[in-house]
């Protein structure tokens, strides 16, 4: 699925039943070293080798006879499943992964579009580009129409040029929230379409931010 990531998982074969099991490895603070006290664990190797079941004691003099540490990474499997691995190391790598995640994160803005009762066709088609231009890059577009003096007693006016601006944008955009008047104001907003939404890079998550309008 674009956008979700997924915890890392260790698959191991059980003897007993001659199964490969897959455990997700948990995303909550590691237990490691004289913090696993389990009376057994099943242990994995630096390399991915299965070392079998064993004491949480004997598995620690492993760990450290290696000058590794170790640590427990499925804590809900029976027996937990711990791994040999440098504990530094992979904190530092999955610092490293989580910035990058970040630095790919794709950010949908909001961008106003501000349209008018008496609006001619020119500026309407300007504004329609620009309504285009921020649907493509995947953000959000709210169209509002200011309302003045006597432009009150006009709102279906209003709704009109609202169903015109959606309609001139149908194969780039749906309507997210249709017209609706706010005091003096007229909103609607508009997302992109799938299809004219840009792909995200490899695992990158989508966040949401009002930006400037056009006036």
């Amino acid at each position: 699925m674009r956008g979700r990531i997924f915890p890392p998982a260790l698959c191991i074969f059980n003897p007993t039943d001659f199964l490969w099991r897959c455990l997700t490895i948990s995303n909550k603070e590691l237990q490691i070293n004289e913090n696993i006290h389990d009376r057994e664990v099943r242990v994995v190797g630096a390399d991915g080798s299965q070392l079998g079941i064993m004491s949480s004691t004997q598995a620690r003099e492993l760990a450290y006879s290696k000058e590794l540490d170790l640590v427990k990474i499925a804590p809900q499997a029976k027996p937990p499943v711990c791994k040999i691995i440098d504990y530094g190391k992979f904190r530092f790598e999955q610092a490293k992964r989580e910035k990058e995640a970040r630095k790919n994160q794709h950010t949908v803005e909001i961008k106003e579009v501000r349209l008018s009762l008496n609006i001619d066709t020119h500026d309407f088609e300007t504004k329609m580009n620009h309504a285009i231009r921020f649907l493509k890059e995947g953000n959000k577009v709210k169209a509002s129409i200011r309302f003045r003096g006597r432009e009150m007693g006009h709102p279906e006016q209003g709704y009109a040029i609202m169903r015109k601006f959606a309609e001139a944008l149908t194969d780039y955009a749906t309507v997210e929230k249709s017209a609706k008047l706010e005091g003096r104001n007229m909103l609607m907003f508009l997302a992109c379409k799938p299809t004219s939404r840009p792909a995200p890079k490899s695992g990158a998550k989508s966040a949401e931010k009002h930006d400037n309008s056009v006036e």
